[in-house]
């Protein structure tokens, strides 16, 4: 290439760059990719199927649902529930976006021996579900966090429930305080692609840790689905850069499976219609589309 054909060409770029031309082409291939749901415990409906009428209400796509509790037996593993799930679902019109065992936090993964069947069923709800994703939930009582014995179980116990994972096609999602590099640790001595990190925004952030480093340090594969929040204020109103953290996941082209997920965005005493509505349009302007 001649002097002066590579001088145009750079200018030509540079014309394109200043003019959002490129930003528009990666926002167009990005854009749609994500579909917007929010996880029933935040709409005050805990394990409860009613979840996909207020989120039809609301406009959502999809609600990312909790397995259950010990109080009843973590009931999505019954044939029954899951029936009345997925017939709510087709006459709403709004998805099962995820599922998730929250019941973890209360009693641990890490050390609890009835957490084994929990994790194992969840996979067989999921894949009768037709959900691609399980956030398996370590916060609380099952914090990695300074915990070596605790990590070395839960890579044990994955180790074992992971096969059956690959061949159901669902993803176990670790959503933790741990830094980027010590979830990715763990996720590699499994050895499995069905693990991948569950990446929570605001969590990452209280923890210390830089969100823009991690995601992109992660890199769009191994991250399997996303969290959206700010802990009682509406996304864009809290201390996140959510313009930046949106720009990132454009320019990674991620998509994950398809949904991230809104979470506990809903101010003191604020209508949690009105909230979630509005944080749906925020993201939706974020990611324009």
């Amino acid at each position: 290439m001649k002097r002066r054909d590579a001088i145009r060409n750079s200018a030509l770029m540079a014309a394109m760059i200043n003019t959002g031309y490129i930003t528009n082409l990666v926002t167009k291939r990005s854009a749609g990719k994500i579909r917007i749901g929010a996880c029933d415990w935040s709409l005050g409906m805990d394990s409860d199927p009613a979840a996909f009428d207020l989120a039809k209400q609301i406009g959502l796509a999809g609600v990312q649902v909790n397995l259950g509790s010990l109080q009843n037996n973590l009931h999505l593993r019954e044939k029954p529930v899951q029936e009345t799930y997925l017939e709510i679902s087709r006459r709403t019109g709004v998805a099962i976006a995820g599922l998730a065992i929250g019941e973890l936090n209360n009693v641990p993964y890490k050390s609890d021996a009835r957490t084994d069947q929990w994790v194992s069923d969840s996979i067989d709800v999921a894949s009768a579900l037709g959900v691609k994703v399980i956030l398996l939930a370590f916060f609380s009582n099952n914090d990695l966090r300074n915990d070596e014995a605790g990590k070395k179980e839960v890579i044990r116990k994955l180790k074992l429930v992971a096969p059956k994972a690959e061949k159901l096609g669902v993803i176990l999602g670790i959503e933790s305080y741990l830094s980027a590099e010590e979830v990715m640790d763990i996720i590699r001595q499994i050895g499995s692609r069905n693990v991948k990190v569950f990446y929570d925004f605001r969590n990452a952030a209280d923890a210390g840790y830089d969100v823009i480093r991690e995601i992109k340090w992660l890199g769009k594969n191994n991250i399997c689905e996303l969290h959206m929040k700010e802990n009682g204020q509406l996304l864009g109103k809290g201390t996140m850069d959510w313009e930046k953290i949106c720009n990132t996941l454009i320019e990674m082209d991620y998509y994950g499976d398809g949904w991230m997920q809104i979470e506990w965005a809903v101010p003191r005493d604020a209508d949690l219609i009105k909230s979630y509505r509005n944080n749906m349009q925020f993201l939706r302007n974020c990611f324009h589309y």
